[in-house]
């Protein structure tokens, strides 16, 4: 069916339908515009004022601190070392036979000298009777010899022969009487016996170790210590040990001697500390070493808690204005939870001690309470 042409009469049908419909999406949005700022959307707040948070900037790091103070701080130097007896030995027979008695056991204290093993001397016994007997012969040959020769009635040869003779009886009875002697093993210094490896009837071989004695009067500790310390350490410096078998005690000693002569492979030297025994200290136990050679009294200090561990230069961050700075620092003497602050900070300055890994230079800090006055206590002590 041919298309019928467009009519003047029915354009203003169509213009006043596009009329309605221009208005309908205009009242549409000016309806959603009004549920909006109805519910305070958009870029302002309720009652049209701006948001306070729409132009705040990054929030405050929470962060403790800790006063930089003067107190008493030491020098040290720290080790570990085991425990040695000052003097041990190990106690063998100089003969052999039967074991007739023993006389010492382990944990026994034993004095120099005392006999410890006796062993059988029967044969022994024979043995100086025969060399005895010997020597009183030829005493008595050689006192004819000689009223003899001066009557010239025995050769010069002859009394000499004698006189060579008897000294050679007499040197072996000694022997007889030392080789009796040894028929009691006796202990070769004074101490604790650690071990014991013979019983009563055990037959004891000559030279075989049958005790060991330990002088546990006093203990040594040796260090080898860098050669950079020689200098610093002297024989007779206070020194403190603690051991691991023995947690929460402290003992007290000395360094009893140092070496002059440093090791050129290892590039060290060697120190000895002394320590009394006879106590709850052991040869054998481990302990760490605390060796106090300076100590000045009016130091600046910092908790060592305080130092950034960053692989750089010594640093802290330091509160300034309520913003962290970073403070380089020349460092002193380290004694245990304090270091020494040779430059970089003054009295009164607060480090953080807690919190450092959220920081940048220049980062907004806020210092949680009670943080600064905790530590500064410790450091005016």
């Amino acid at each position: 069916m041919p298309k019928m042409p467009t009519t003047t009469a029915d354009r203003p049908g169509r213009t006043l339908q596009f009329a309605r419909l221009s208005l309908l999406a205009i009242a549409l949005g000016l309806a959603t515009f009004g549920l909006a700022a109805c519910k305070g959307g958009g870029a302002n707040g309720p009652g049209g004022k701006l948001d306070p948070k729409a132009d705040k900037g990054p929030e405050a790091v929470p962060v403790e601190v800790a006063t930089a103070g003067q107190r008493s701080i030491s020098a040290s130097y720290n080790g570990t070392a085991a425990l040695e007896a000052r003097a041990d030995a190990q106690v063998v027979s100089k003969t052999s036979g039967i074991a007739l008695k023993v006389l010492a056991d382990v944990g026994q204290h034993v004095s120099a000298g005392q006999t410890l093993v006796s062993i059988d001397r029967d044969r022994a016994v024979l043995q100086q009777a025969q060399a005895d007997a010997q020597v009183r012969k030829l005493e008595a040959n050689y006192r004819r010899a000689t009223q003899l020769a001066e009557q010239k009635m025995v050769s010069a040869n002859d009394v000499d022969q004698l006189r060579f003779d008897l000294d050679n009886a007499r040197a072996q009875l000694r022997m007889a009487k030392l080789e009796l002697a040894y028929g009691n093993v006796t202990a070769p210094i004074s101490g604790v016996v650690a071990t014991r490896d013979i019983k009563p009837g055990n037959f004891v071989q000559i030279n075989t170790p049958i005790f060991t004695i330990v002088d546990t009067s006093r203990l040594e500790a040796t260090l080898n210590v860098p050669e950079r310390e020689i200098e610093v350490l002297k024989a007779g410096q206070p020194v403190q040990l603690l051991v691991d078998a023995l947690p929460g005690k402290t003992f007290d000693g000395k360094i009893d001697r140092v070496s002059p002569v440093v090791d050129a492979g290892s590039g060290t030297f060697r120190v000895i500390s002394a320590f009394d025994g006879g106590g709850l200290l052991q040869p054998g136990m481990f302990g760490r070493i605390k060796i106090r050679y300076d100590q000045r009294a009016d130091a600046l200090v910092i908790p060592r808690n305080a130092l950034l561990e960053d692989g750089n230069a010594p640093a802290v961050f330091v509160v300034r204005g309520g913003k962290a700075a970073r403070a380089t620092l020349k460092l002193g003497y380290d004694d245990g939870p304090w270091v020494e602050v040779r430059s970089g900070l003054k009295a009164g300055d607060q480090v953080v001690v807690a919190g450092k890994s959220a920081l940048r230079d220049g980062s907004a800090v806020k210092v949680l309470d009670g943080a600064a006055s905790a530590q500064p206590a410790k450091a005016a002590q």
